[in-house]
C-alpha cells in the first residue's frame, strides 16, 4: 500500500520539496508549504480531516509507522493517521500550539522539541509516547 498516488498526482507534478514515508502512505511537502498524502488511509493516507491545515505554512513532516506529525512555520503542530501512532495529538494539543522547533519520531510516538527547551511527547504509552516518568528532566533545557 501506499504505492498509487495518482489521486494526488497533479499536486505531485512540481515543486515537491521532500517526501516522508510512514509503514503504508507517503506526505509529500511541496515549496509552498502545502501538504499532499496519499497511501493507506490506516498509516495516514487520509489527511482530508486536517487538509485545511496543511495547505501552507508547513516546514516539516515527519512519520511514524502509521501517523504523520507536520510543523508549521508557526511553530503549530497538525497531526493526522493512527490514533495510536500519534495521529491524535489532543491530550498534548496545547502544549504544541506553538512554540516547537522540531518533532522527531519512531514506530509508535512523536516528540517534539520547543523553543523553550520543554520536549512533549505523544503516542504509543510504551513506546515513548507518555514520558510522564521523566516530565521534569523534560520540561526546559533540551537543546537537541
Amino acid at each position: 500500500s501506499g504505492g498509487d498516488s495518482s489521486a494526488v498526482a497533479d499536486c505531485l507534478a512540481a515543486r515537491v520539496i521532500s517526501i516522508t514515508g510512514s509503514g503504508a502512505a507517503f506526505a509529500a511537502l511541496k515549496d509552498s508549504g502545502e501538504v499532499a498524502t496519499w497511501g493507506a488511509s490506516s498509516h495516514g493516507g487520509d489527511s482530508s480531516a486536517v487538509a485545511d491545515r496543511l495547505a501552507a505554512g508547513v516546514t516539516s513532516v515527519t512519520g511514524t509507522d502509521s501517523a504523520f506529525a507536520a510543523l508549521k512555520d508557526s511553530g503549530e503542530v497538525v497531526t493526522w493517521g493512527e490514533t495510536q501512532c500519534g495521529g491524535d495529538s489532543s491530550a498534548v494539543a496545547d502544549r504544541i500550539a506553538a512554540g516547537v522547533t522540531s518533532i522527531t519520531g519512531n514506530d509508535w510516538a512523536f516528540a517534539a522539541l520547543k523553543d523553550s527547551g520543554e520536549v512533549v511527547t505523544w503516542g504509543g504509552a510504551r513506546f515513548g509516547g507518555d514520558s510522564s516518568a521523566v516530565a521534569d528532566r523534560l520540561a526546559a533545557g533540551v537543546t537537541s
